[in-house]
């Protein structure tokens, strides 16, 4: 008897066709249905893999086992005269007509039947791009930027509406993009696009809401109304837009309605804050001053406007932990101090409070145990915030949850897609946890939003020393360009695995001359990259002394956490109020010091301060 003829006795062929319809059917189903219950459709790939590997042991048991009225026997114990293959095969006959007429109907629902998208949030989401300055005078951007965020800021409270961050609907300002990559790049189903101008008392403005996807315009408005009206003309647009996306004001649980208006109503408070807000935006030393000169002016003129005291705090802490050390910096921190208390005071429900207490609390007193509580009271108290998920996912990082860190940093982007620094601080998370791949991906996203950035390509130089390629590493260090200090870092981290001891020893030796007081952490950084423990812990000793915000770092720094055994690293971690347990995971030193040059006998030049 010829192997064809035996594969048809026993019905081989037959189990075939009905083991890869049923699992064709199977795979289609799974597509249609996986959504709805929030399943990643990537679990697919698993079910076609276990399909394919099961495949071949359903036909060797079709083989050797046959079915009979006694139940599923051994083909070789069953008696020629006994078998009932031939029954058995008109039975599989009709279970494949009736498999195929299956696949027959659920082809043709495919091709009639309605579609229904199964994620029908993002017909609830919408992005306010930056509204442009109708005025002749360019100097007025700052206000139709204020009168955008606040659009924003009142949008978010809307039940059930995702409303993309200014971080990133901003960078669409004077775009001539389509309306469809935007939303696309957003994830956006909605624009609400228009202009302002401000002239003889009078203001006028011109929105129109537009549906992303093919450019059409739902809903559009013009507006003009005395200037001493503004307030109550905002929240007429608000309630129209609301109207045009059928949304309703239903605040979640704990939250409170949050305004960027002083409750004086005094306008030119208001506008001095609207241009602290521009300038504190652009995050420069030269801007955080002038922001901060125009927050105490706000201040000044309505000192009962909470929120023009917590941007102080911010900008203030900010200059401090960025650009400024010594008695000038503690000076800087008290100032931050004061503003910080008198908007808690003047408003304990106001977000924006919380947040700038917090990270005055991190920066300047190193208290990140009641820093999280403060983030975690703002995020309740504003639970549609980016900045306050991505600045809850920052604390947590450094308290040691770092696999909590990333899922609420995930979180804020979905709402904040374009936002190069929540980019930069998942890679940095994940680079923490091993995960190079997504962390490298992560950073180079940063990288292309914000090219010219020293921090992220020195964090790209730091997953390429994890990844053992240091002429990757060197690369990325080359293209830094910035004057924070931000090179000489990079220099001194690609030099420690560039495999010549002069060189090395050179670029540290100049970190240190140059940024003794200001890049302590990052200097304890390369001396744990040179497995250099001792040096490490001074340099971190030091970093407390001259109050380095770079210690928030601590449990997801690569090359430090190599030494979280230590029992110097435990202690440190009691002084400066952290846990002495996390789940950041350290270099293995196969892959840490490839290349690294060593200075076990210390490095003449780098004394200890």
């Amino acid at each position: 008897m010829s192997l064809f003829t035996e594969l048809r006795r026993r019905n081989i062929f037959r189990a075939a066709t009905i083991y890869a319809a049923g699992a064709w059917l199977l795979v289609q189903v799974a597509t249609q249905v996986l959504p709805y219950f929030g399943i990643d459709t990537s679990v697919l790939r698993w079910i076609v893999m276990a399909l394919v590997a099961v495949f071949p042991l359903a036909m060797l048991l079709s083989w050797f086992y046959e079915w009979t009225p006694e139940g599923i026997r051994r083909e070789s114990a069953v008696a020629p005269e006994a078998s009932i293959t031939r029954e058995t095969g008109r039975k599989l006959d009709l279970w494949i007509i009736g498999v195929l007429s299956l696949i027959v109907v659920v082809l043709l629902v495919d091709a009639f039947a309605p579609r229904v998208e199964p994620n029908v949030e993002v017909e609830k989401s919408i992005a306010v791009l930056p509204l442009s300055n109708g005025s002749e005078n360019a100097h007025e951007q700052y206000f139709s930027d204020g009168l955008s965020e606040d659009l924003i800021i009142a949008l978010s409270q809307l039940g059930g509406l995702k409303v993309i961050s200014r971080n990133s609907s901003f960078r669409f300002r004077g775009s001539k993009t389509d309306s469809t990559s935007i939303g696309k790049d957003l994830g956006a189903a909605y624009l609400l696009d228009g202009s302002v101008r401000r002239a003889d008392g009078r203001v006028s403005i011109v929105v129109e809401l537009i549906k992303a996807d093919d450019g059409t315009t739902v809903w559009s408005q013009r507006y003009e109304r005395p200037y001493k009206d503004l307030f109550s003309l905002q929240d007429e647009i608000t309630g129209e837009v609301a109207n045009a996306l059928q949304a309703e004001l239903a605040m979640d649980a704990g939250a409170v309605t949050q305004s960027d208006r002083p409750p004086s109503g005094d306008l030119p408070a208001y506008n001095a804050y609207l241009q602290a807000k521009f300038y504190y935006e652009r995050r420069s030393e030269a801007d955080y001053r002038r922001a901060i000169d125009f927050y105490a002016e706000a201040a000044r003129l309505d000192p009962q406007y909470a929120l023009a005291h917590a941007g102080l705090s911010y900008a203030v802490s900010e200059l401090a932990g960025y650009y400024l050390s010594g008695n000038e910096a503690l000076q800087a921190y008290a100032q931050a101090r004061t503003a910080s208390t008198a908007a808690l005071r003047l408003a304990p429900d106001l977000a924006l409070a919380h947040g700038a207490h917090a990270w005055l609390m991190v920066n300047a007193d190193q208290d990140y145990v009641g820093a999280e509580a403060e983030f975690r009271r703002a995020l309740q108290l504003a639970p549609n915030d980016s900045d306050a998920k991505a600045d809850l996912g920052s604390i947590l990082a450094t308290l040691g949850q770092v696999s909590q860190a990333i899922e609420i940093t995930r979180d804020s982007i979905a709402s904040d897609p374009l936002h190069s620094e929540s980019h930069t601080a998942l890679a940095s998370y994940l680079s923490s946890l091993g995960r190079l791949d997504q962390a490298r991906k992560s950073i180079l996203k940063a990288i292309e939003l914000q090219p010219s950035a020293g921090w992220e390509r020195v964090q790209l130089a730091i997953i390429e020393i994890q990844r053992g390629d240091a002429a990757a590493a060197s690369e990325a260090a080359r293209q830094v360009h910035d004057e924070g200090g931000w090179k000489e870092i990079g220099d001194a981290f690609v030099q420690q695995v560039s495999g010549n001891q002069l060189q090395a020893d050179t670029a540290l030796k100049t970190l240190v001359d140059t940024q003794a007081d200001i890049s302590a952490f990052q200097i304890a950084e390369v001396f744990a990259l040179r497995a250099d423990p001792t040096r490490m812990f001074e340099w971190l000793d030091h970093a407390i002394e001259v109050r380095d915000p770079g210690i928030a770092r601590l449990w997801f720094d690569p090359f430090i956490l190599r030494y979280k055994h230590d029992p110097r690293f435990i202690a440190f971690c009691d002084k400066v109020g952290l846990p002495s347990t996390g789940d950041g995971l350290s270099v293995p030193a196969a892959s840490q010091d490839q290349g690294a040059v060593s200075n076990d006998a210390g490095m003449p030049g780098a004394a200890t301060p």
